[in-house]
């Protein structure tokens, strides 16, 4: 499991635990969690039984040993865990607790701060406190803004990290609370786009229906505002009526026949009779007998199918074949 990302483990567990449970789950996450996971889980296609098995034990093992540690601290939890575990195990699931732990305590804003920002604003501090910043963050970040100091400072840094053994916390205190103060103060001075409706749409677009739709539920109870903004920006497969003519027949020449009898298995007869008057009667005489004789087919292979479709009009949108209406933008006049 060593291997395997947070995420994908978190996606993992909630597949693990039935659509009910997870949606509970979901709706106590941040926002941006319930992105990622969301993402992870509409792209596991399968779950080894065995990767199963461990990502549960884990999430078990995990939750025994937080509580075993509120209740007696960490060395009440390595007596109970090395019973019921062994020396072995226990020691692995201390320190992974520890990993967590030590995450959720100083210089928590430098870790969820963008890397160029934060190398701005590290630049006017001393070496000494750029290196006690970069100890608390995540080492591919660290490694991107270590890179972007000048030379000289680099190898001050490196060396200066390189030989931190232990940290007052009070000291730590006063330095973070400096770090989030005038990283506050920064951002608001010196902002960038990003994230926003506009990569909620473009991840929303990406990800599978279901998904979609639990994500814009939640939103709707949440931020009923972001939501009706999200939703006038997303494409749908059932958008596809509000293309022109001309666009739905550029788009069905890309799409796969056994898509298509899909996809229009999950709509209303508007949107099928739609789609049908934008082909040659021919190809719908053949597309309604081939759907006549496929039979029932599952929840989740529709929606593949409705998703390939639209990432078709997606792309043929973004290279400027069709014309995709997004919200309240102007037609294109002819």
């Amino acid at each position: 499991m060593e291997d395997v990302s947070g995420i994908r483990k978190a996606a993992i567990l909630l597949i693990s635990l039935g659509a009910e449970t997870s949606a509970e789950i979901l709706r106590l996450l941040p926002e941006s969690y319930i992105q990622k996971v969301s993402y992870e889980i509409a792209n596991i296609d399968y779950v080894n039984p065995t990767e199963r098995e461990e990502i549960l034990n884990e999430f078990l093992e995990m939750s025994q040993a937080r509580q075993y540690v509120i209740d007696g601290g960490v060395d009440y939890a390595r007596e109970i865990l090395n019973r019921a575990l062994g020396a072995q195990r226990a020691k692995e699931v201390i320190d992974l607790l520890n990993q967590i732990q030590l995450r959720e305590r100083p210089f928590n804003i430098a870790r969820k701060a963008d890397p160029m920002q934060l190398k701005n604003l590290l630049l006017s501090e001393q070496p000494q406190t750029v290196a006690l910043v970069l100890c608390y963050m995540q080492p591919d970040k660290a490694a991107q803004i270590l890179a972007q100091f000048p030379l000289e400072l680099q190898t001050e840094i490196a060396e200066r990290i390189g030989t931190i053994t232990s940290t007052s916390p009070a000291v730590i205190e006063k330095i973070e609370k400096v770090i989030e103060n005038k990283f506050s103060s920064y951002v608001e001075n010196d902002t960038e786009t990003v994230g926003g409706v506009h990569a909620l749409v473009e991840i929303l677009n990406s990800v599978g229906r279901s998904t979609e739709k639990n994500i814009i539920q939640v939103l709707e109870e949440r931020q009923p505002e972001l939501a009706d903004e999200v939703k006038a920006n997303l494409f749908t497969f059932e958008d596809i009526i509000a293309l022109h003519a001309s666009d739905v027949q550029k788009v069905l020449r890309h799409v796969d026949n056994d898509d298509l009898m899909l996809a229009l298995k999950g709509v209303s007869d508007e949107i099928r009779n739609f789609v049908f008057q934008n082909m040659s009667s021919r190809a719908v005489e053949t597309i309604k007998e081939d759907m006549q004789f496929m039979g029932p087919a599952r929840l989740s292979a529709v929606e593949e199918a409705q998703q390939k479709i639209v990432a078709i009009i997606r792309t043929l949108d973004e290279s400027g074949e069709i014309y995709i209406r997004r919200g309240d933008q102007d037609a294109i006049i002819s």
